[in-house]
């Protein structure tokens, strides 16, 4: 629903795409690993570029790369990067090209050790002392990264991974609800808190459980 009188995240504004991303996926929790491994490379490929831009191409790059199924974007050779280069639809970048595939076999690799990427990512998650009491538009405009995501960095770099710089982690701890950034005041920030109140984090052991995104909107760079 897009209507003007419902208080929404500035971020997104009046833009149709943006304002169903932003009621019914974004800051929901989420332990499938598929599209774990989707956002953390979708993100790599918005660096220098507006989150808007990678939106709009979303369906071309899973159709490029394999829906993002990270045992199959592994196994890409030079021939898939030049097809690739070749694809109008996606962002036709080839560090970040080659990064995605070399970041789906660092994914194989993470997922067996740590027995998937949920599991490896939510141990990232910040301790909700640690989070604003209270987070506004302006508060929000100033978290571009936070010792969770400068650590999570680190560590994916340590393990190979690239394009994953703290600011480009953060906005995938944002998006995969690791936080919940959406202002106090916003029609999604409650329903966002009930969805995380009721998670359960693979990091410790427990069964991981991933809310549905709402059926209907807004209940939910």
């Amino acid at each position: 629903m897009n209507d003007a009188s419902v208080r929404r995240c500035a971020w997104c504004g009046d833009d149709p795409l943006y304002v169903a991303y932003h009621d019914a996926e974004w800051g929901f929790p989420v332990v499938d690993d598929r599209r774990l491994f989707e956002k953390i490379c979708l993100e790599g490929f918005q660096a220098g570029l507006s989150w808007r831009t990678i939106l709009g191409k979303r369906e071309a790059f899973r159709a490029a790369f394999a829906n993002f199924d990270a045992d199959r974007v592994a196994r890409f050779t030079a021939r898939d990067v030049s097809r690739l280069l070749g694809d109008a639809g996606i962002v036709r970048h080839r560090g970040k090209i080659e990064s995605t595939i070399n970041n789906a076999r660092r994914a194989r690799e993470t997922a067996a050790e740590f027995g998937s990427l949920a599991a490896y990512f939510w141990r990232f998650e910040p301790d909700p002392r640690s989070r604003p009491r209270r987070l506004t538009a302006k508060t929000l405009a100033t978290m571009t990264t936070s010792p969770s995501s400068i650590a999570l960095s680190k560590d994916l770099k340590a393990r190979g991974w690239t394009f994953v710089g703290p600011t480009t982690v953060y906005a995938f701890m944002q998006a995969m609800g690791l936080v919940n950034d959406h202002v106090d005041g916003c029609v999604a920030h409650a329903a966002i808190a009930a969805a995380r109140a009721a998670f359960r984090s693979p990091a410790k052991g427990e069964r991981a459980t991933s809310p549905a995104s709402p059926s209907r909107r807004p209940r939910s760079p």
